[in-house]
């Protein structure tokens, strides 16, 4: 009892992490005049399936959550097969009998051999007669043709066998490519069917599966300025969530067509660069910068608070509640800032203000943001 009311003085005791600002890493501003044209719209995954079953049962096991990573050919989900596997077994059966089959009458072919040469020899010699040499001739020929007859029933038995194997793996349902899940739309115990759109209790698909490596920016570009752009065209991205953060980006397509209702026409923008934190839907701003923009259109490095500076070269960068010391590499002093060559990208966390009290490691608590 002294023991646990000890610990508890101690630790109301214990001092509270030390409190101070937080400043997010951002890109240089592009200079003057680079940008030509402006244009918004949103992030979009070219590659999104809502993954279906290639057959109508009852879900018996859902393996797939939102936000969960998914690898091509990886099982989303499992489907009644209890009549499917029963048909698998009998084919099995039939195939196995289809052998044994098989097996009798080569045997039988084998043991009328010797019959039919010993036959033709006493024929030869006068001591069997011609009817009776035909009869055995017969029996030589129909147990040569049951021999043919049960190899192809084999055959017919093999590819039974395999439509059974390919009806039960369809009770599987596989990724058909890497991706995350993004929405989970059936339950055990509901039945899925690719051919029930239209309405009913009965499910279309498992879920949906996007592509992160396919995302790309889809923008309304107005028709009167629509010569501005160009396939091709470097442009820089700043998404909606993170209004700071510069990502370069190229033209990917014009769409060859014009929305007479808006006067617009529909320009796709590829990231020239993959990040987590971008993510479908998302709201988006595209500059496209001029032709004579040079490098210029893509300053170096990141802008951080001269005040985020501890020791002259190292940062403490905010990862959830705590900090970590971070050498980096710096370039120009810009007002009341400095640019980060290396160490440091765009949209990281730095600590700012009085880090006396700070370590590498330490915990912090958020004051403000710069």
């Amino acid at each position: 009892m002294l023991a646990a009311i000890g610990a508890a003085i101690f630790f109301s005791r214990a001092p509270a992490p030390p409190t101070v600002s937080y400043a997010v890493a951002r890109a240089p501003d592009s200079p003057a005049g680079a940008s030509s044209l402006d244009a918004s719209g949103y992030v979009v995954a070219r590659r999104q399936a809502t993954v279906a079953a290639k057959i109508t049962a009852r879900v018996t096991e859902i393996l797939i959550e939102e936000g969960m990573h998914v690898k091509e050919g990886q099982i989303m989900a499992r489907l009644d097969d209890s009549n499917i596997h029963a048909a698998l077994v009998q084919s099995q059966a039939q195939l196995a009998q289809a052998k044994a089959s098989l097996a009798a009458a080569k045997i039988a072919f084998e043991d009328e051999k010797p019959i039919w040469k010993r036959s033709q020899d006493l024929h030869e010699k006068g001591w069997v007669t011609g009817s009776d040499n035909d009869a055995e001739r017969a029996r030589y020929d129909e147990d040569e043709q049951a021999v043919k007859v049960a190899e192809r029933a084999l055959d017919v038995a093999e590819a039974g066998l395999k439509v059974a194997e390919r009806n039960q793996e369809d009770t599987l349902v596989r990724a058909p490519y890497d991706g995350i899940i993004t929405v989970k739309a059936a339950q055990p115990g509901e039945v899925v069917s690719p051919l029930s759109a239209g309405g009913g209790f009965t499910r279309t698909g498992i879920g949906t599966l996007v592509d992160m490596d396919s995302l790309e920016v889809e923008v309304d570009v107005s028709e009167n300025f629509i010569e501005r752009a160009r396939p091709g065209q470097d442009a820089v991205v700043r998404l909606n969530a993170y209004p700071d953060w510069q990502i370069p980006a190229t033209v990917i397509a014009i769409i060859p067509t014009a929305d007479r209702s808006k006067a617009t026409v529909k320009v796709r923008v590829g990231f020239k660069q993959k990040d987590p934190r971008i993510l479908p839907e998302m709201g988006a701003r595209v500059a496209f910068l001029a032709a004579n923009a040079g490098a210029a259109q893509a300053p170096a490095g990141v802008l951080i608070p001269a005040a985020a500076l501890v020791e002259g070269n190292s940062v403490y960068v905010v990862s959830g509640d705590k900090v970590h010391l971070r050498k980096v590499t710096l370039g120009a002093k810009r007002d009341r800032d400095v640019v980060v060559l290396q160490g440091l990208a765009a949209g990281e966390t730095v600590a700012v203000g009085d880090l006396s009290k700070l370590s590498d490691g330490a915990a912090a608590r958020r004051l403000e943001t710069n």
